[in-house]
């Protein structure tokens, strides 16, 4: 089996997928797992953008430097280029679901399900919400983090 390839997505990828893959990068790191992690977005909103102000504060509270990510929407050769796609809530795995070219081989399911007691859950997006959300959608990613890893 090759190295496994992992991309996050939400909507606008600003949010909770670049700080789901800063922390699968965190945990594989430090579990010395090969892994190609990315994040991308179903909507185009924030193609070229760094990560909301809130979600860089958020992985620099945990010593993780999110800056230099930029925003990205997710395309049909992610469907074969990631072994795994994890998305941040169901109307995101709905819309991968639609999307997702007939071909497509990567493995689609919500990023939570990896979470024992988390399965069919989201990642609450913490856009709209005050600082409080973003510490929650980061407590929620590394749980998740840490059991992808160990599932991997």
């Amino acid at each position: 089996m090759g190295t496994p390839c992992v991309l996050f997505v939400c909507l606008g990828n600003i949010c909770r997928s670049p700080l789901a893959e800063a922390a699968l990068r965190v945990e594989a790191d430090k579990a010395g797992v090969d892994i190609v992690v990315d994040s991308a977005g179903t909507g185009d909103w924030h193609v070229g953008d760094a990560p909301d102000p809130r979600a860089q504060a958020v992985a620099r509270r945990h010593g993780i430097d999110i800056g230099g990510y930029a925003g990205r929407q997710v395309t049909a050769e992610d469907f074969h280029r990631f072994t795994h796609i994890f998305a941040l809530d169901a109307e995101n795995l709905k819309n991968l679901r639609r999307i997702r070219p007939s071909d497509g081989t990567a493995e689609l399911r919500l990023l939570m399900d990896m979470v024992p007691g988390r399965e069919g859950t989201g990642v609450v997006d913490p856009y709209y919400g005050d600082d409080a959300g973003f510490d929650r959608a980061w407590d929620d990613v590394i749980r998740a983090a840490k059991a992808t890893v160990a599932g991997l």
